[in-house]
């Protein structure tokens, strides 16, 4: 998620191609009225609830994202991610701000400590796009800014405790940071014997695929630690041609790519768009990993598809796939060691 600064609106389309990454990220769409002006979307239809969701979590939608997304269908799969509906305001039972009780998981500043093994290192709150179903949309990341003090004290927490072999940055999007400051802590970890792998937890180089730059290459590669970049895609749509380049980049450069997709409703609860994510995935590159039942965050039940369905698709799944390409459905449950597995026979 991102904190809600000014930032300059692009409401015309831009040849991306020759644009850097932070460019993109500054002309991203942010208003409700620029996105349905760029989607020839009628705004006596739609505006207000536009307008009223975009005031509970901020519209933030980047460019080449944008591009994909059909104009003038208000049920495309990659509109209904991003454009901000009135049930966002409806308060249902069992609908929390905080769905996996985060907060009383850190034990500093910027570390999420759920299992034994791994640690989250909340690099920054700043996310290149505002996905309307995340379950960290009423995270306080104003209250878990790192200052230098609180990374010092980062790094010291991870050394301390020999018990965890990865760190995991997360966020927010960890790379909306720069190569200077990722390449730095990057640094800081693989002097931590104990660590042996370093996974980036990011949506970038799917929504802004430029941000696959040499640097990050450089960094993300040249660590004693095995890095892994587990990216999101929820419907084949989202990958592109630019996409695709920026992920086989990726992986030439011997990164394991690994993708993570929510089950969610009018978007990718059908067994036939998720096979064809997982088709194209390994097109790219990249293994499907997990398919996450929906976590109850407040403001997006209308996202929501049941367990049981779920347990239906991948059953599917499984006759429409080879089992590599069929990922775990899983549930995160709040005080469990990791994730849970669904019993798709249950």
């Amino acid at each position: 998620m991102i904190q809600r600064t000014a930032t300059r609106i692009e409401a015309r389309p831009v040849d991306h191609a020759d644009h850097s990454w932070q460019q993109l990220l500054s002309e991203s769409v942010t208003t409700p009225a620029a996105l349905l002006r760029r989607l020839n979307l009628d705004s006596a239809t739609w505006f207000h609830g536009a307008d009223e969701g975009h005031r509970l979590f901020p519209i933030r939608v980047p460019e080449p994202y944008l591009s994909r997304i059909k104009r003038g269908d208000p049920d495309d799969p990659l509109l209904r991610q991003v454009l901000p509906l009135p049930s966002e305001a409806v308060t249902h039972p069992g609908f929390v701000s905080d769905p996996l009780q985060e907060a009383g998981s850190m034990p500093a500043t910027g570390l999420i400590r759920k299992y034994d093994s791994r640690a989250l290192l909340m690099v920054t709150g700043q996310c290149a796009i505002n996905c309307r179903y995340c379950f960290r949309r009423h995270f306080p990341y104003e209250d878990h800014r790192l200052s230098p003090e609180d990374r010092t004290q980062a790094i010291k927490t991870l050394s301390d405790d020999t018990r965890l072999n990865e760190v995991i940055f997360s966020g927010g999007d960890p790379l909306v940071a720069n190569d200077r400051l990722l390449s730095a802590w990057a640094e800081a970890l693989a002097a931590i014997p104990h660590i042996r792998r370093l996974r980036v937890h990011t949506r970038l180089p799917v929504v802004i695929p430029q941000r696959v730059t040499d640097s990050l290459i450089k960094w993300l590669s040249g660590s004693r630690l095995q890095a892994v970049v587990v990216i999101h895609v929820n419907h084949p749509a989202e990958l592109d041609a630019d996409t695709q380049r920026a992920l086989e980049r990726l992986k030439a450069a011997g990164i394991t790519l690994l993708n993570q997709s929510v089950v969610l409703k009018g978007v990718n609860d059908n067994a036939r768009v998720l096979a064809e994510l997982s088709e194209r995935l390994f097109e790219c590159g990249v293994l499907p990993y997990y398919l996450h039942a929906f976590d109850p965050v407040a403001g997006a039940h209308h996202f929501e598809v049941s367990d049981n369905k779920a347990r239906e698709l991948v059953r599917q799944l499984i006759t429409l796939l080879p089992g590599f390409l069929v990922p775990r459905l899983v549930r995160e449950i709040p005080g469990q060691s990791g994730k849970t597995p669904l019993d798709l026979f249950a």
